[in-house]
């Protein structure tokens, strides 16, 4: 799932939009995460210390994405970047300081939004409970309370992360995945945090909801190595001739990589609706990325791929709620680990 929905820009803004029919199927799944200390988080984590905190995060969040859909990619998109580099920590929500670049300006998250959204919502909980929910477990409900509020899935989010005081942008660049890797490449970085092949099919299914800017994936169109037409081959060429024509214009010479960075979507014609649509595309060679045409070389991947694209919804619905309740435990921070950060871009005390 590599660079997973890259929306546009880096901020959410409160711009109307259309409604998006709800009907939120509710998935009942615990993680079975064995990464590390994911066993300490626990349901409930706040009942006695900040009872009703999640109902807040969840009215907050559904209020918000029923008039912005986008927000839904935005924050799902965001709580991925920040599990695969030190866990799900918050750690992509710190700011940059004097002597150190940290994750949210390292590339592969300049175009990630949603930073304000998570500002107000742990405003929201802090005037509640001054000092008692981290940024992290903000972040991690934020992001299923989302994609339940546009009509995918719901999945149970065990509690008590604590938020990271490092965040790096050279671990950023090491530890997310790019839209360029290989499948041995995906399958390995999946692996080491925790995750399976099957969790790698279905974390990429988020793109159902994505957008790609045209920089992320021009190289399959233009100059592809050993490609006569220097389109890649494992992209269907009706496509790639109606995305160089209509999305992805040819590199100026000498001037901008692009002539237009613009965006595309993951899942043509249902961005905003979370459904079997990417896998179906993936299956016609329809996928943006790389990493998403990868998929389809590797035998157990694929059949994956082609089952839950053949079968009933709900079925996606729940393999991808299973396999987002084992990344929202990747290395957390509990007990006295990390803090319990004030404001979500800043370190305590700095």
């Amino acid at each position: 799932m590599a660079s997973m929905c890259r929306p546009s820009s880096r901020r959410v803004t409160a711009m109307p939009m259309p409604v998006v029919a709800l009907g939120v199927a509710m998935v009942v799944l615990a993680s079975s995460a064995t990464v590390a200390r994911g066993q300490q988080l626990k349901m409930g984590f706040y009942a006695a210390s900040c009872p009703g905190v999640e109902q807040m995060v969840g009215d907050y969040v559904r209020q918000h994405v029923r008039r912005v859909p986008t927000v839904a990619a935005a924050l799902l998109r965001l709580h991925f970047h920040d599990c695969f580099v030190r866990g799900c920590d918050a750690s992509v929500l710190l700011n940059s300081t004097g002597g150190n670049v940290a994750e949210k300006d390292a590339p592969p998250n300049l175009s990630l939004r949603g930073f304000d959204f998570v500002d107000r919502v742990k405003a929201l909980v802090e005037e509640a409970c001054p000092g008692v929910v981290s940024c992290a477990d903000v972040l991690a409900l934020a992001a299923r309370d989302a994609v339940a509020a546009i009509g995918g899935p719901s999945w149970r989010v065990p509690t008590g992360r604590r938020d990271g005081t490092v965040s790096s942008m050279v671990e950023a660049l090491d530890e997310i995945p790019r839209p360029t890797m290989t499948f041995p490449e995906l399958a390995d970085l999946f692996a080491s945090k925790g995750l399976g092949v099957r969790d790698l099919v279905w974390l990429s299914g988020a793109h159902t909801i994505g957008i790609a800017h045209c920089s992320s994936f021009a190289d399959r169109l233009y100059g592809y190595a050993g490609a006569n037409n220097g389109t890649d081959p494992s992209l269907d060429a009706t496509y790639a001739a109606n995305l160089r024509r209509r999305k992805c214009r040819a590199p100026l010479a000498g001037g901008r990589p692009y002539a237009v960075d613009a965006v595309v979507e993951m899942d043509p014609g249902s961005h905003l609706t979370f459904d079997l649509g990417y896998y179906r595309e993936v299956l016609r060679h329809r996928g943006l990325f790389r990493s998403d045409a990868a998929l389809l070389t590797d035998a157990a991947a694929r059949a994956d791929v082609a089952g839950v694209a053949a079968g009933p919804e709900e079925v996606f619905f729940q393999v991808f709620a299973r396999s987002m309740a084992r990344m929202g435990a990747v290395q957390v921070k509990t007990g006295d680990e990390g803090e319990i950060r004030r404001n979500c871009a800043v370190v305590n005390g700095d």
